[in-house]
């Protein structure tokens, strides 16, 4: 009779603090948990009784790196409740500037988080000295997502041009121009990042997903779109809490989530893909099938060229709409408080994130409600690395770690922004 015990007690290279406990007995895993350990910050508590304007400039703050798409669910969600359409210029503008978020934050996921993994790196600090025309690509990908979200949001991190119903203020057709001549240097970097991960060694693992994205009648969906599930489920944003919910488990301070009462399904790059890889730009579509992808990938080591393929898709779209943008008449369209409830959902870089808001007579926040990517990937990672580690307990500590971490990595889980060295022990007894 054998007993074996993994612990991570740090996950590195990810947003945020988490473990990982393996417990194993007789060759059996008996108990798999990713413990996400970082304290709530209960920022739906802090959003009752404020202003219904305010929630896009609060949630922005729930995570530096993706601030846009807090915005945009919440503006979404609150226009919704109003009876409030976003549409045209605005809603390209919008789309812009998700674009700019996007872009920084898959390059910084794929080069720094992500590659070191297939190149034998610890850190991307350390890739960067035998790579560095590669951490060059990088920095400039990522200063052309940074500088379209800066342009259009006021800054970089947490932007404060978002406001309900649009912005404070649009960029006139001049001001894109240089940012449209940076985004033509970022689409040829992004083509030639495409092509260099497709060329990594991929260990050769197929799940069986059940996915989930937003999916759009006319583009690839990223700002708005009906929820989609693989097996051919879809529904309007507003039933959303019929679908999706959300419990505690004991051993995270983040809440797992069922969809239509099951665990354990994927949102995210793959999940997008396989609801909308028809509906990449043509550019981005055929970038996707040089890199050898299908119209579905199903290893999640593979994310990480999803992710490059969308860097493609993100750059050649934002410049077909700088191209074509003319200055709408008015920077946003009125958006005035109902006692109501409303629902906005949008695809995050790491997968859907939803919204919903219930406004008093008032005008003043009664009941809020967010549901990030993360926490509805949790169950689905776990049943990864339960199917990844059980055919490998016998590995050496090191290299089972290694992989470990690889298979949340693949996932690019937002917990917050930290990072840590590993920190395991095998009890083996």
């Amino acid at each position: 009779m054998t007993h074996k015990t993994v612990r991570l007690g740090g996950l590195s290279r990810v947003e945020g603090e988490g473990a990982l406990l393996v417990r194993a007995h007789d060759g059996r895993i008996t108990d798999l948990q990713l413990n996400i350990y970082e304290p709530p910050r209960f920022f739906e508590a802090l959003l009752r009784g404020r202003s219904y304007s305010e929630p896009p400039d609060i949630t922005a703050r729930i995570c530096g790196i993706c601030p846009v798409a807090y915005q945009m669910s919440a503006c979404q969600a609150i226009e919704a409740a109003s009876g409030v359409e976003v549409s045209g210029p605005l809603r390209d503008l919008r789309l812009l500037l998700y674009y700019g978020e996007w872009i920084e934050s898959h390059t910084l996921h794929v080069f720094l988080l992500h590659a070191p993994d297939f190149l034998g790196y610890d850190s991307g600090m350390a890739m960067a000295a035998d790579h560095r025309d590669h951490m060059e690509r990088a920095l400039e990908l990522k200063k052309a997502g940074n500088e379209l979200v800066a342009t259009l949001g006021g800054r970089a991190i947490h932007p404060v041009n978002v406001r309900l119903g649009g912005f404070y203020r649009v960029p006139r057709p001049q001001e894109l121009a240089p940012v449209a001549e940076q985004l033509r240097r970022a689409r040829e970097h992004a083509l030639t990042t495409a092509a260099w991960v497709a060329g990594f060694d991929f260990p050769d693992v197929e799940h069986d997903y059940r996915f989930m994205a937003l999916r759009h009648p006319d583009e690839y969906a990223i700002l708005s779109g009906s929820p989609t599930v693989s097996d051919g489920i879809t529904f309007p944003v507003h039933e959303w809490p019929a679908h999706v919910v959300e419990e505690q488990v004991q051993h995270s301070t983040a809440c797992h989530a069922r969809l239509d009462g099951v665990s354990g399904y994927l949102v995210g790059a793959l999940a997008r893909y396989a609801i909308n890889s028809e509906r990449l730009s043509p550019l981005a579509h055929a970038t996707a099938r040089e890199a050898g992808l299908g119209a579905v990938c199903r290893n999640p080591f593979q994310s990480i060229v999803v992710r490059a393929v969308e860097i493609v898709h993100a750059c050649d779209e934002a410049l077909r709409i700088i191209d074509r943008y003319t200055e709408p008449d008015a920077p946003a369209v009125p958006v005035e408080p109902v006692a109501s409830t409303g629902h906005g959902a949008s695809e995050a870089p790491r997968g859907t994130l939803y919204h919903r808001y219930r406004i008093d007579a008032d005008g003043l926040i009664a009941e809020a409600d967010i549901v990030p990517p993360t926490a509805q990937n949790q169950a689905r990672i776990e049943m990864d690395l339960r199917e990844l580690i059980q055919p490998r307990l016998d590995l050496p500590q090191a290299e089972l770690a290694r992989l470990c971490e690889r298979a949340v990595r693949n996932h690019d889980p937002c917990i917050s922004c930290s990072a840590h060295f590993l920190d395991l022990h095998v009890d083996a007894r």
